[in-house]
């Protein structure tokens, strides 16, 4: 366990916005910062960065919190796992106690992996710089493909001995479990039962995640034994970490730089890459030779809606740029494509060229995507059917684009190419966003309709039964923003002394009257601790509560200290203490009138079901009275 003062050292330490920036592209909103949500499908920027009161939130699917909440949410990390991240980033030492058999047990498989997978790297990176078969064979292959040393540790590259059970020896002696080895992929099992390296022989590229995990890796047959054979590469099989549609190759090394640009190059492997970096373009991703998928497109869009396909010029270079091309359209991206001269590919270009010529020669063959698959898809063909054919085509990728600005814009460029009637076009387009359309909805339209009254039903319950737990929530709200403003300065105690009380102090006197309870024991356990706290100098309710070691606290907090709407400074009422104070007791009130609502209802069902029991039908009739006399007196001072 993490002892309270590093807690406390790594949360003064940590910037949530260098944190979300990590993962997220974020550019400036007002005070705060604004971008994609990584949670959800945005198509425009709802999720917002408060520098200020350190937190982040989605304002459409409400997900968020502070730097730790987070990184667990996004990265599935523990609860410890996250404040070690952020200890790791900000230089900050853990000071934690040795954990338990039962503990280590409890960190789960998936963490497992990732540290099998860690120990891997660093043993396959080790290799090349000390082991003679390291440095005489895998280092060597390197540098005889023109990689320098820089870029070795960058990209922390490796080698595994011929040997095929060299790294599972390593692995088992270091105390490994031959399980993990086998769910990561680093081994697999013969039928006899024993246990073989899966990249033995090999050079070693590790995947990393985006926030730099390594998840997967990819070996590489040396030059010298891939005449003849057709799977040069052997990738880690899927597993609970490592999904090859959800990975890019380079990303966690391209991110920032891809932010900074505002484009991303996307290439096919490793080498090119590889390239790319040590020619000082390192905006750039592969895919790895497999075709795009709609996550892999999200997270770049995280980043930017720019993407260049570099590709080399050949057959396979250009059927290669065509994969998935709709997909990045339908994503909102801006799509350009460089084909580099026939039987070179970025590995290779970079070698002959400088960097300023590799830069020089992007800039000037980049050609748009429409505009290259047109000139493609119509170049000498003059039979009209295939002709009409490739025009449909190039239509139904223009129809993929979401923005409708941009979809006519291209539509007008490709009937000038074309030379066709610019409303042909658009009527052909316009029906087959119609008939997508149609498809998405006969598929879909039976679950509402099948759901609709139950639904409405259940809402209806649902708001009447919540009524009590909404007013409480907004209770919290008060206490979490602003528990330690002063409402009620220097009123007379009843013992003749003068005193003051604060909003969360207000709160529990009140509720103490006539022993209320608020609904949830955290909501409880939140008044409590600030009017234990309000004693202590600087005490800010805000601060204490987002940054709260509970992390169910802390996860509340958050969504309490984000409001849904901000009004402009004219609009804005002036928060004075006045206005505060009328509006805690007026929830007071509501909470108040919530309650007794409830215990009404409670009455009504207990007469319906009391039977002939006439002492117990009078006694509830006498309650009802009273309960409601209560309820009409707190209507009235609300003014219901």
């Amino acid at each position: 366990m993490i002892d309270r003062a590093t807690i406390d050292k790594i949360m003064e330490a940590t910037n949530i916005v260098d944190v979300v920036g990590e993962f997220v592209t974020l550019r400036k909103a007002g005070v705060n910062y604004k971008g994609l949500c990584p949670f959800h499908d945005d198509k425009t920027p709802s999720f917002i960065v408060s520098p200020s009161k350190g937190i982040c939130h989605c304002f459409a699917c409400g997900k968020g919190g502070n730097a730790v909440n987070f990184l667990m949410e996004h990265e599935q990390f523990s609860y410890p796992d996250a404040l070690r991240w952020l200890a790791n980033k900000y230089h900050i030492e853990v000071k934690e106690k040795e954990l338990s058999e039962e503990e280590r047990k409890q960190q789960g498989e998936r963490e497992s992996m990732f540290i099998v997978n860690e120990w891997a790297k660093n043993y396959f990176h080790q290799l090349i710089h000390d082991h003679p078969d390291g440095v005489a064979i895998g280092k060597q292959y390197f540098r005889s493909r023109g990689v320098r040393d820089d870029i070795i540790e960058k990209f922390q590259l490796g080698y595994a001995l011929a040997n095929r059970t060299s790294m599972s020896a390593a692995a088992l002696a270091a105390g490994y479990s031959d399980k993990f080895l086998v769910k990561t992929g680093l081994c697999y099992r013969r039928d006899s039962g024993e246990l073989v390296d899966r990249y033995a022989g090999r050079v070693i590229f590790p995947w990393f995640n985006i926030s730099g995990r390594i998840c997967a890796f990819g070996g590489r047959l040396l030059d010298s034994r891939t005449k003849g054979v057709q799977q040069k590469y052997v990738n880690s099989p899927e597993s609970d970490i490592y999904h090859k549609d959800h990975q890019l190759y380079g990303l966690f090394q391209a991110k920032r730089s891809i932010s900074k640009e505002d484009s991303v190059f996307m290439v096919e492997g490793y080498t090119d890459v590889i390239a790319m970096h040590q020619c000082g373009i390192e905006n750039v991703v592969a895919n790895s030779g497999t075709a795009l998928s709609v996550h892999q497109i999200k997270l770049l869009r995280r980043f930017t809606q720019n993407i260049v396909l570099l590709y080399d010029g050949d057959e396979a270079g250009i059927h290669a740029a065509m994969r998935g091309t709709d997909m990045l359209l339908a994503e909102g991206m801006n799509v350009k494509v460089v084909l580099l001269p026939d039987g070179d590919d970025p590995d290779s270009f970079a070698k002959h060229h400088s960097s300023e010529e590799l830069k020089e020669y992007i800039t000037t063959h980049q050609r748009d995507f429409i505009d290259f698959k047109t000139e493609l898809t119509l170049k000498g063909v003059t039979d009209p059917v295939k002709r009409s054919e490739a025009i449909s085509g190039i239509v139904k990728s223009v129809s993929e684009i979401p923005n409708q600005i941009t979809r006519d814009t291209y539509l007008r460029q490709c009937s000038q190419q074309l030379g066709m009637s610019e409303e042909t076009l658009i009527n052909s387009m316009n029906r087959m966003i119609h008939d997508k359309h149609a498809q998405v909805n006969r598929t879909e339209q039976q679950a509402p309709v099948l759901t609709t009254h139950a639904t409405i039903a259940s809402g209806l319950n649902t708001n009447q039964e919540n009524r009590l737990e909404q007013i409480a929530r907004m209770l919290v709200q008060c206490v979490v923003r602003e528990g330690e403003r002063i409402i009620f300065d220097q009123i007379e105690a009843e013992d003749g002394s003068m005193v003051s009380l604060n909003v969360a102090q207000y709160i529990q006197y009140d509720l103490e009257q006539d022993d209320l309870q608020l609904p949830q024991e955290i909501y409880t356990q939140i008044l409590d601790e600030a009017v234990e706290k309000s004693s202590e100098e600087g005490f800010c309710a805000e601060a204490y509560f987002v940054h709260h070691p509970d992390v169910r606290i802390s996860k509340l907090a958050n969504q309490l200290a984000i409001l849904p709407y901000r009004l402009s400074k004219r609009l804005e009422p002036t928060d004075t203490m006045e206005n505060l104070r009328q509006r805690v007791t007026h929830l007071i009130l509501d909470f108040r009138l919530a309650i007794t609502s409830d215990r009404l209802r409670q009455i009504q069902q207990q007469l319906k079901e009391v039977g002939g029991d006439m002492q117990r039908i009078k006694q509830l009739m006498e309650e009802f009275r009273d309960t409601k006399l209560i309820h009409d007196t707190l209507a009235k001072r609300l003014g219901r």
